[in-house]
């Protein structure tokens, strides 16, 4: 199948879930359920990796400055824009690819293959609008909470190896933390949130809505909508760089 074939299909399917909501407090459950799953549950994941992510970026830091003209707060700015720019948005997002995507790749693909959505199409429920759209608001909510949380705890994770190794002192750091902040960087940050969140939701539905077959397929449909999710994601990374920064 080619390329403009799954785009119009893509399309066509954000297309069908846009309408009025039969019962609204079904929908509004369905959400709610939803961000408790992907919210809730990528939270441990997101702190282990934002902590050791900073972490590792302060001593790499530190490493790489040997000038004894650079001040060593210098590498707490350096840690700051990273984690702000780079780590909390991009690798955090392509992590929860994997973890979120692969959950509503197969979750809808099951649905498929046991005919529980030919059902719900039976009954007169929008299946686009019941199944997909609380999932894209979820990720919508809940991924930009997640990536803020992700750049505090790696600034504190830079914050807390620095001072275990030796490195820098709190005071420094703290300082370092204050010296030529441009708060645009968090507002970047959160656009590229918004727009990695509706990534990971929207692409592997659609490959889980559209699945064909039986548990081989859904397996497949499940990892091949992690790794167009995580291309796409590079790929909206570079766009959105070029075009805001």
């Amino acid at each position: 199948m080619s390329f403009f074939t799954h785009f119009g299909r893509y399309l066509l399917m954000i297309r069908g879930m846009m309408t009025r909501p039969e019962n609204m407090r079904m929908y509004w459950k369905e959400f709610m359920h939803q961000c408790v799953e992907i919210g809730i549950g990528s939270l441990g994941i997101v702190m282990i990796i934002s902590v050791f992510m900073g972490a590792v970026s302060a001593v790499q830091t530190a490493y790489q400055l040997v000038s004894p003209l650079i001040p060593k707060s210098t590498i707490a700015q350096i840690v700051r824009d990273t984690v702000i720019l780079e780590f909390a948005p991009t690798v955090v997002c392509i992590v929860l690819a994997g973890v979120v995507g692969s959950k509503i790749a197969s979750e809808l693909g099951n649905m498929r293959v046991s005919e529980q959505i030919d059902a719900l199409e039976i009954m007169g429920i929008n299946t686009k609008a019941y199944l997909i759209l609380p999932k894209i608001a979820a990720t919508l909510v809940t991924i930009p909470m997640l990536v803020v949380l992700s750049m505090g705890l790696g600034i504190w994770g830079g914050r807390l190896a620095g001072s275990l190794s030796n490195i820098l002192s709190t005071d420094t750091y703290d300082t370092g933390l204050l010296e030529n902040f441009l708060p645009y960087n968090v507002i970047f940050a959160l656009y590229k949130s918004y727009t990695f969140a509706f990534i990971i939701s929207s692409i592997p539905a659609y490959y889980g809505y559209y699945v064909k077959g039986g548990a081989l397929e859904i397996g497949r449909s499940s990892t091949k909508s992690v790794v167009v999710s995580c291309i796409m994601i590079l790929f909206a990374d570079y766009i959105l760089a070029a075009m805001l920064l």
